[in-house]
C-alpha cells in the first residue's frame, strides 16, 4: 500500500499504525516510512491535517513502535542463543550482533531511524542484545524525534512554499524513497569493495 493511499483511506490512524508497525515490526519492512511521513507533512501544509497532531501522533507511533519491536527482542529473542548450529543460523551472528550493540548500540538506534529496513530490525535487535531498556529508551526517543520532526517538517515547508502541492505528491514519493536508500546503497558499495581486496 503506497503512502497516499494509506494517508488519503485511513487518515492519522492509518499512519500512526504504518509508523508502528516500521517501526517496531519485522513486516513492517516493506511499508512506507520516510515518503508516510513527507507527504503527510506536505498535505498538512494544505489543511488535510494539523501539523501538531500529526507530529504527535507519528512521534507515538515510532517512539511505541521501537519499544515494541525491543519488548519481541528481548522476550523472544535469547531463545535463539539455545539453538543448535545449522545452514541458515548461526549463533556466532547473534553473539556478533549483542557485542555490536554493547558498543555501537545507542548510535545505531538514532541513524537506523533514517535507513530504511535496518530501521525495522534496530529495537529489536536492541532488545535481543539486552541493552538496558532505559539506555534504550532514551535513544528511541531521541531518534523518533529527530526522524519525525526532520520528514514531516520539510513535506509541511515544501508544501507552504510550492502553490497546489498536492499535485506532486507522485514525484515526491519517488524521490523521498530514492533518497531514503542512498545510505544502504552506499554501505553495500563499501562492502563490495573491501570484499574485492581479499
Amino acid at each position: 500500500m503506497s503512502a497516499l493511499m494509506i494517508i488519503k483511506t485511513l487518515g492519522l490512524i492509518g499512519i500512526f499504525l504504518t509508523v508502528f508497525a516500521e517501526s517496531g515490526l519485522f513486516f513492517g519492512f516493506f511499508l512506507p516510512g520516510d515518503s508516510l511521513l513527507f507527504i503527510a507533512g506536505l498535505l498538512a501544509a494544505t489543511g488535510a491535517f494539523d501539523i501538531k497532531s500529526l507530529i504527535l501522533i507519528c512521534l507515538l507511533g515510532a517512539i511505541l513502535g521501537d519499544s515494541f519491536g525491543y519488548w519481541i527482542g528481548s522476550r523472544f529473542g535469547r531463545k535463539f542463543f539455545d539453538r543448535e548450529d545449522s545452514f541458515f543460523f548461526k549463533k556466532k551472528y547473534l553473539l556478533e550482533t549483542e557485542s555490536f550493540y554493547s558498543r555501537h548500540g545507542k548510535y545505531t538506534i538514532v541513524i537506523a531511524r533514517f535507513i530504511p529496513i535496518i530501521r525495522v530490525f534496530a529495537a529489536t535487535f536492541a532488545g535481543l542484545s539486552l541493552m538496558e531498556y532505559k539506555t534504550f529508551l532514551i535513544y528511541n526517543i531521541i531518534g523518533g524525534t529527530l526522524w519525525v520532526f526532520s520528514m514531516t517538517l520539510m513535506g509541511y515547508f515544501l508544501g507552504s512554499i510550492i502553490p497546489n502541492p498536492d499535485r506532486y505528491v507522485l514525484p515526491v514519493v519517488f524521490g523521498v524513497i530514492a533518497i531514503s536508500f542512498i545510505p544502504v546503497l552506499i554501505k553495500f558499495m563499501q562492502a563490495r569493495k573491501n570484499q574485492s581486496k581479499f
